[in-house]
């Protein structure tokens, strides 16, 4: 599938999420699967407009690489803000607690990397490579 490149705007979600769910369509997976891959992808792309760029006043695109095979389906997302491994994060230490005690922040990048099969970190020359991968299991 052709890559995409985005503005590194909350504007672009939409449109994100458009080009991960012709993906998953293309890639045939099922309903299960597509959500887990839209929601990581939306999670890590929010991450990276608000923290990456946003919050210390700059600009930038978020490009998407996208690869299918027999057996996966790996969307890389590359941006130039800061850097920021959403590994380091850890899991939030409040996930027993009710919500209206839970700290703001983290739960959205941990349902992320939880929620697919693999997910990598590397940061490349001045690029943070956050690489999202989902098995595929066909729909029928």
């Amino acid at each position: 599938m052709q890559s995409l490149i985005l503005s590194a705007s909350f504007d672009s979600l939409d449109t994100l999420s458009e080009y991960v769910l012709a993906v998953a369509s293309n890639a045939k997976l099922d309903k299960k699967a597509t959500y887990r891959l839209r929601l990581a992808v939306d999670e890590i792309a929010t991450n990276i407009i608000s923290y990456g760029y946003e919050a210390v006043g700059k600009q930038g695109d978020i490009h998407l690489n996208v690869d299918i095979d027999d057996n996966a389906v790996t969307i890389c997302l590359e941006d130039t803000g800061i850097p920021y491994d959403p590994i380091e994060q850890g899991t939030p230490d409040d996930l027993d607690k009710p919500l209206s005690t839970r700290k703001i922040g983290g739960l959205g990048v941990y349902l992320a990397i939880q929620g697919v099969d693999r997910f990598i970190y590397e940061r490349v020359g001045d690029r943070n490579r956050n690489i999202l991968v989902v098995y595929r299991h066909l729909a029928e």
